[in-house]
């Protein structure tokens, strides 16, 4: 599923290339990819101009200029590709500008969607979200992070990290990454870390983040940029998908578990 890093990279990709084009029209290939029906969200968008495009947590916001905005999700196999290359399989919803350049979205595994919903009513919807803070956002301190950790002391620190009311953008890559670079086993109940170790996660969460963004994010699955290429961070990643390989701290062998459901790579050695 796209993280921070690879929503963070497509919206910055389509802003420099959308903002302010007028969308001459779109085609609904796949009903059920939309909350109204196609006809009316076909309808709706057509000859609407791209005001601004937002992001919250993993969610793309698309801020049209005649009141509406549409809400993406990419879930686990969505891409949005803008006259690039082809996606995976057939595209289910084509924005076609004035200018002759499209917008394609694809989703393979069809857990996506786009949700047309009114600009001022969009706060009220991600407000139920319930989303926590963005990690880099300048106003997320050391301190709020403390903080949130101390209303869990019960959980289990990789699952706390991808849950998205706890703090927005973080899967399943970006939290084993930090929970290695931390030196912290994912099994770690949050009441044991240490003032430390609480900031040495921290850091290591802007710093695997920022870096990830840096580099386009990582392709390990369907994730390809708003041009279709692939992110280059995964040559960077130390511990996600490399189970039984050498873990490059000691050289013991990476270990993979399943933790809430999820599939967990660490170093029993590095990490305690």
């Amino acid at each position: 599923m796209p993280e921070l890093p690879e929503v963070e990279t497509i919206r910055r990709q389509l802003l420099a290339r959308i903002r302010g084009r007028k969308i001459k029209s779109v085609e609904v290939k796949l009903a059920r990819m939309v909350n109204v029906p196609a006809a009316e969200f076909e309808k709706t968008v057509a000859n609407a101009s791209v005001k601004n495009i937002r992001r919250r947590a993993k969610i793309l916001i698309f801020d049209l200029s005649n009141g509406w905005s549409i809400a993406v999700h990419l879930k686990m196999t969505g891409q949005l590709i803008y006259d690039g290359k082809e996606g995976i399989g057939k595209s289910h919803i084509i924005y076609t500008f004035s200018d002759g350049h499209k917008l394609k979205h694809y989703d393979f595994r069809l857990f996506g969607y786009a949700k047309l919903i009114k600009t001022d009513e969009m706060e009220k919807l991600l407000a139920k979200e319930n989303f926590g803070p963005e990690i880099l956002d300048g106003n997320f301190s050391l301190v709020i992070f403390k903080n949130l950790l101390a209303k869990k002391p019960r959980a289990k620190i990789k699952p706390l990290l991808m849950d998205q009311k706890f703090i927005a953008g973080v899967g399943n890559i970006y939290a084993q990454e930090a929970c290695f670079c931390a030196r912290i086993s994912p099994k770690r109940i949050v009441g044991t870390l240490a003032a430390e170790e609480i900031k040495n996660l921290y850091q290591c969460l802007q710093k695997i983040l920022a870096a990830a963004l840096a580099r386009g994010g990582s392709s390990v699955d369907a994730y390809v940029n708003a041009l279709g290429e692939k992110g280059g961070y995964v040559p960077f990643l130390k511990v996600y998908g490399r189970e039984g390989k050498p873990c490059i701290g000691c050289r013991g062998k990476v270990k993979t578990i399943k933790l809430a459901g999820r599939g967990t790579s660490f170093c029993p050695s590095c990490q305690r």
